[in-house]
């Protein structure tokens, strides 16, 4: 039996998470700010479930949660899933909204990493799970605040799952395109400007009002392939999950290194003589 810790996973492939754990037999530490949402399942598994409340942008109680959890019994894998979805071109967004996407999605899991660090190394190793998403690597129009937090991440976790794989502490940066679940419905979206409404901006703005813009992952299947991850004697550093994320990927990377190829005679000259 394994112990997970699962951050926003009162929802989506948290929850989903935290469900099939707990099928299989594992015992799962659940992060929410809306813990109400877990109660059935702490009804059915009151003895390998726990629970704590938790915003996670509170970043003192994000420590004393995580030190809570350790001291109870070890944990073999930290899920860092929580996440705030934002669209709106650069200009139409408030600061408000901006200072919360960097908030949830950047600085929250920095200090979930930072806080959970010393534990694994401590137990001599584990695994991290950082949800990001294909947006790590790809972009698309109106979501440029979400772009910046989850590249944000990325070089962020690459750093870092340098520094500590001497302890045995492994990362795998989860990249789902996208996918059946509640992140559409729960999008935060600022108000349109009509300077942007024939953009390629306000174009996804109209995808996403009437459905249009396609969720080709499948919830259960990307659940399964993350916990798969997390069983792994060498988890992968990075996973795509879905066809979307896999050819956007693909795309952008190699228009990337095509780009950069073409530049190699200017970057050598910049070298000192």
């Amino acid at each position: 039996m394994k112990r997970w810790f699962i951050t926003g996973a009162s929802s989506g492939l948290g929850y989903g998470m935290t469900e099939r754990l707990l099928a299989r037999g594992d015992a799962v530490v659940a992060t929410a700010r809306r813990v109400a949402a877990l109660d059935a399942l702490r009804a059915a598994y009151p003895e390998r479930l726990t629970v704590a409340a938790l915003d996670v942008t509170d970043t003192d109680a994000l420590r004393r949660t995580v030190d809570r959890a350790f001291a109870a019994a070890p944990i073999d894998v930290v899920v860092s899933n929580a996440g705030y979805g934002l669209f709106g071109a650069a200009e139409e967004l408030s600061d408000a909204q901006i200072a919360r996407q960097i908030a949830t999605n950047l600085t929250a899991p920095i200090q979930l990493v930072r806080a959970v660090l010393p534990h694994l190394r401590a137990r001599g190793g584990g695994r991290v799970l950082q949800v990001s998403s294909e947006g790590g690597q790809t972009t698309y129009p109106g979501f440029s605040l979400y772009h910046a937090s989850k590249w944000g991440i990325e070089g962020f976790v690459e750093a870092v799952a340098d520094e500590v794989a001497p302890f045995g502490i492994a990362f795998t940066l989860i990249e789902p395109g996208p996918t059946g679940t509640n992140f559409g419905a729960a999008l935060d979206q600022a108000p349109a400007s009509a300077a942007y409404a024939s953009s390629p901006a306000g174009a996804m703005r109209t995808a996403i009002t009437t459905g249009a813009f396609e969720l080709t992952g499948d919830a259960n299947r990307t659940v399964a392939a993350m916990i798969a991850a997390g069983d792994a004697a060498t988890p992968p550093r990075r996973l795509a999950l879905g066809s979307t994320a896999y050819v956007n990927i693909e795309r952008a990377l190699d228009a990337r290194l095509a780009a950069l190829r073409a530049q190699r005679d200017v970057a050598y000259a910049a070298d000192r003589s």
